[in-house]
């Protein structure tokens, strides 16, 4: 037998069922898991609790809503004899708590069926980037989470900072790597494309236990254009080991100009001197502004009108000369010397005629 038909699952082969008869003496301990759920899925919560207490109960677990806490509990019971099922309840709770319907969290109690919870809330620093990449997973209207999902055969709900995947194990592991390179800002298109690829390969049974990195795609990534320079830049001044000059008091500065040896009534006066010729130029300019409303424009200069070119000077020999040529030769018509010499050989004929 070939090694390679040993390695690979028969098409259509499951796993056996885990019956009461593989654990006939049940559980020794009880187990029990709780988790919380948002203010916004109680509503949703208290109509489908009756369904979830039902589904569960098929596989002797218990359920509790707790609506005051916000809480909900699974727990085994003397009956339970599947110990992975408690497990599975556990994950049940957790996608309801997700915001995934009910119709597809059931799905979890089945057998060949799996759930991933991936939090993307702290792969990206900036919020504004979180946001857009995580829009990019959904697509224009959802297009490319419905592609991921057809392509995996996964149900896929994006939820606030949380991405949430039920399906089989291997489709799982395809939406993580997608999900996950969305967020390293890889856009989901390029590996929708090549799991595209991979699903046609492994429909051909000679491919199917060759190497594939022949046929996928390799994208190159390009290089962004660079940054736009800042208007403002901030230049930084080269180190000196002095301190910077230390700047002048009101004291340094009436020294300097001669005021501090001045009486009070001396520095009144040349404060009210300063603040009127503040004022008069104030006024100054403001009767400016005033007086341009009253200064005309000014006028483009008329513009000048051409004088047509004189007239040359009339050559009248020149045009009687072209007029006697034109007479001579006639339209179609010989030159006269030819004229002359076909007389004188019509006259010759005649005579020897």
């Amino acid at each position: 037998v070939d090694e390679s038909e040993l390695l690979t699952v028969p098409d259509g082969w499951k796993e056996p069922a885990f019956t009461r008869e593989d654990n006939p003496r049940g559980l020794l301990e009880e187990s029990s898991f709780a988790t919380l759920f948002p203010k916004y899925r109680e509503a949703y919560l208290k109509e489908c609790w009756p369904l979830v207490q039902k589904a569960l109960s098929e596989h002797y677990v218990n359920a509790t809503l707790d609506l005051i806490e916000g809480s909900m509990t699974v727990t085994t019971t003397k009956k339970t004899f599947d110990p992975y099922a408690i497990i599975r309840a556990r994950d049940l709770i957790k996608l309801l708590a997700r915001s995934v319907p009910f119709e597809q969290a059931v799905r979890i109690l089945q057998d060949d069926i799996a759930c991933d919870i991936i939090k993307i809330g702290s792969l990206v620093r900036n919020r504004e980037s979180f946001i857009k990449r995580r829009g990019r997973l959904l697509g224009p209207k959802g297009s490319t989470l419905k592609a991921l999902e057809l392509l995996t055969n996964c149900y896929i709900m994006v939820q606030g900072n949380t991405v949430s995947a039920l399906g089989p194990f291997s489709g799982l592991k395809e939406v993580r790597k997608v999900v996950l390179d969305t967020m390293k800002n890889i856009h989901p298109i390029y590996n929708i494309k090549t799991l595209m690829i991979k699903r046609e390969l492994s429909k051909d049974p000679e491919l199917r236990t060759q190497n594939w990195e022949r046929f996928l795609p390799k994208f190159k990534r390009k290089n962004l254009k660079k940054r736009k320079e800042p208007k403002k830049k901030n230049i930084k001044k080269e180190y000196t080991p002095f301190p910077p000059p230390q700047p002048e008091s009101q004291i340094d500065k009436e020294l300097a100009s001669g005021e501090y040896f001045l009486k009070e009534s001396q520095r009144k006066r040349k404060r009210v001197e300063e603040i009127k010729a503040k004022q008069a130029d104030a006024v100054k300019k403001r009767q400016e502004e005033r007086n341009k409303a009253f200064i005309p424009p000014k006028e483009k200069p008329a513009v000048k009108a051409k004088k047509a070119p004189t007239e040359k000077k009339i050559d009248i020999e020149a045009i009687k000369e072209k007029v006697k040529n034109a007479k001579k030769k006639k339209l179609g018509a010989l030159p006269m010397e030819e004229v002359k010499l076909k007389m004188a050989a019509d006259e010759k004929k005649k005579k020897k005629k």
